[in-house]
């Protein structure tokens, strides 16, 4: 992206002095996606660099190459760690990117090869802050999933993990949280004197659709949103809104008389909502987990004579494997499915004719940048604008294709 259109964005602010050096600490399993946003921080601060007379998006601190400093969580034998930090963090503004969901990272423990838990993960966090020992200006934790988010209330005689956490890291001396799509962005609540911001990444997910699936037309006849369940229906009525087509919902039928893995269990999905036959449907979620509910809603919609089915979740996860997804597909249940690097992603998956890897690392980038200088976020919170240009980008696009098919 040209310098000019991104101060544009910002109506120059970020051309501002920023709060502090910037530094960027990856932690085990997001080494990836903190190199790649590393990559974006680099890439605006040596464009602006090369202009004379105007100061720097972000400052490095003396003697460093990049935004990203070094730090560790060895072991030792019984699996107890400690948190290492490489490089001085004095006075910097510090942001950690943490994956609680990167089981692929291991560990020995009484000579024994252990995957990293969420657990595990939260507790490597809370090293690496108390390694910095309050010597940086600022500390800022960037955990795409919220570590126990799921478990945001209590039903019965049961532990508030995700509340507890939230109000350990602010005891900790944590400025700022930024999350994406939490299960449920109430659970703010727990501590509502410290910074938390909950991003969608619509805009970055309607991009890669409409790249992948240039045919795919967005007209309401043509196309609808429709909400997994009752939760998820505030994003979905967001794309709903944003495209202007229609809105239609699930809901989970349960079987209250019994408990299974701590729930009641899903007896069958309901369907409210306007006629799906002939067009395409998109279905978001936060999270694919087993991907049950994902591929019974596909098997509803096509009977109902649907023509392609599309999903996204945040996270991708798929804890029973791929092999349903793989059969579904087969059989043209599903056309493709959609989901973030913002958690680990399995190498068969990335693989896969129908996933579609949608890459969130600008977006944290840019916010990154907007929270150094201690600007206005309100325009990455809502994309609606960013949203509107991209659609009539694509049917200026559609027309020219038309328009071409028509002269041959």
């Amino acid at each position: 992206m040209p310098v000019t259109d991104f101060v544009s964005t910002w109506n120059n602010d970020l051309l501002t002095v920023p709060f502090a050096p910037l530094g960027l600490i990856a932690m085990p399993g997001c080494e990836e996606l903190g190199q790649k946003v590393n990559n974006w921080l680099m890439k605006w601060y040596e464009q602006q660099e090369a202009l004379e007379d105007t100061p720097l998006f972000s400052l490095m601190g003396a003697n460093r190459h990049d935004f990203l400093i070094e730090a560790h969580c060895p072991r030792f034998g019984t699996g107890e760690g400690k948190g290492m930090i490489k490089n001085s963090v004095r006075g910097y503004d510090i942001y950690i990117l943490t994956d609680i969901g990167a089981y692929n990272v291991t560990y020995k423990m009484y000579g024994r090869e252990v995957p990293m838990s969420p657990d595990d993960h939260y507790q490597d966090l809370k090293r690496i802050i108390a390694a910095i020992g309050g010597r940086a200006k600022r500390v800022n934790v960037i955990m795409p999933m919220l570590y126990e988010g799921r478990q945001h209330r209590r039903t019965s005689r049961e532990s508030l993990d995700c509340a507890l956490a939230l109000q350990e890291l602010e005891q900790m001396g944590v400025s700022n949280i930024i999350t994406f799509d939490a299960h449920d962005p109430r659970v703010q609540n727990a501590v509502p004197v410290m910074g938390f911001d909950n991003l969608m990444p619509e805009y970055q997910v309607l991009k890669k659709l409409f790249k992948d699936f240039p045919d795919l037309s967005t007209d309401k006849n043509d196309f609808m949103i429709v909400s997994p369940d009752e939760g998820a229906l505030n994003r979905n009525m967001y794309y709903a809104s944003v495209l202007g087509v229609e809105l239609g919902m699930f809901y989970k039928r349960r079987d209250y008389s019994r408990i299974v893995d701590g729930r009641n269990p899903i007896v069958a999905h309901e369907y409210l909502g306007a006629s799906v036959e002939g067009k395409d449907v998109f279905v978001a979620d936060d999270i694919i987990s087993s991907g049950e509910s994902v591929l019974d809603i596909a098997e509803n919609v096509k009977e109902r004579r649907a023509n392609r089915f599309f999903a996204y979740a945040t996270y991708a996860i798929f804890t029973n494997g791929l092999e349903k997804f793989d059969k579904a597909y087969e059989q043209g249940l599903i056309d493709g499915i959609f989901g973030s690097n913002l958690t680990y992603l399995k190498p068969e998956l990335r693989n896969r004719p129908w996933f579609h890897e949608v890459d969130v690392s600008k977006y944290i980038a840019y916010f990154i940048s907007a929270l150094n200088h201690d600007v206005s976020i309100s325009s990455l919170l809502d994309p609606h604008s960013k949203i509107e240009a991209l659609l009539k980008k694509r049917a200026l696009e559609r027309a020219k294709y038309a328009d071409e098919q028509l002269s041959l």
